[in-house]
This record gives structure tokens, C-alpha cells and sequence, in this order.
């Protein structure tokens, strides 16, 4: 089966798509979040100039700027150069690095979780306390499962990024 080229609008409605689910999960500008999702839509290899960027999007070059500094500080993004061309090339990180952070964030959160509960331990036995306790617990759970479920996909992701390397070079 032979499927149609992806066409322009398609690609536009996708990054728009995109770009507002960005933004909604990472609280950045419509604008933060429409440069993140063509970054990861249309990014080659070599990146998305800053010109690019500022031409596609027809906004001005201090927004464009500003967002991207805002994403290059907050690590969703980086840029590379090369030997004897002043512009940077942006791009997005790679899925699997996404991952990495995800389950650092992870990790943090279930010890806090597990001080949680010691604390919680310690308090009144209350059915209100007992009930809270419990439900730390279940989610704690949950999270253990969910640890264990992205660990086997970045592993996943991550020879699929390691093959691509090796076939693109």
C-alpha cells in the first residue's frame, strides 16, 4: 500500500497540534510552543536556523530569540555550529533524553514519596491519615510500575537513535 506524500498542511496542522500540547504541558508561549514542535516536526539533522525559524513563523526576531533562549535554558533544545558559519543550527533532544529527565523527575518524586510516608507513619492512626497513607502507597505503586515501563521503551528508543546514527554515518 502506497501512501500519499505528506502535504504541507498536513505538516502545519501537526506542528500546530503540537505546539499547543507543548504548551499546555510545559506552561511556554503559544509561539515557545509552535518553535519546540517544528524543531521536532521538520528538525534535520543539521537543525533549523534562527532565520529559518523567524521566516516560517513570520514573527518578529525578539520573539523568536526569546523563545528559543527560554528552551535552550530550560534543556528542550540545543544548537551546534559549524567551522566557519556564524549561524546556529537548533534542535530538539532526541525522545530518549526526554525519558532520562522524565525518570530523574521520577526518581526524585518517589523519595519524596517514601519520606512521606516515614512522616505519615508517625502520625495519629486516623481513618483520615490512615486513608491518605494509603493512597501514597497506591501511587507510589503506580509509579514503580510506570518506572519500570519507560525504562524498557528508552532502552528501546535508544538503539533505535544508536542505529540511525550508525546508518546516517
Amino acid at each position: 500500500m502506497i501512501l500519499p506524500l505528506n502535504t504541507d498542511l498536513e505538516k502545519e496542522e501537526l506542528i500546530e497540534m503540537m505546539g499547543i500540547h507543548l504548551q499546555n504541558q510545559h506552561s511556554i508561549s503559544p509561539l515557545t510552543g509552535r518553535i519546540w514542535a517544528t524543531l521536532i516536526i521538520e528538525g534535520k539533522d543539521s537543525g533549523l536556523t534562527f532565520d529559518y525559524l523567524v521566516e516560517k513563523l513570520q514573527v518578529s526576531k525578539s520573539s523568536v530569540s526569546a523563545s528559543l533562549n527560554l528552551l535552550t535554558k530550560k534543556d528542550k533544545i540545543y544548537y551546534s555550529t559549524i567551522a566557519g558559519d556564524r549561524k546556529k543550527y537548533f534542535k530538539a533532544y532526541p525522545f530518549s533524553e526526554r525519558f532520562v529527565r522524565f525518570l530523574k523527575n521520577m526518581e526524585f518524586e518517589k523519595t519524596l514519596l517514601d519520606k512521606i510516608i516515614l512522616y505519615k507513619n508517625k502520625e495519629e492512626k486516623t481513618t483520615e491519615n490512615t486513608c491518605s497513607l494509603q493512597n501514597i502507597k497506591a501511587y507510589k505503586e503506580h509509579l514503580d510500575e510506570i518506572e519500570q515501563l519507560t525504562r524498557k521503551m528508552l532502552e528501546k528508543l535508544k538503539r533505535t537513535e544508536e542505529k540511525n546514527l550508525i546508518n546516517n554515518n
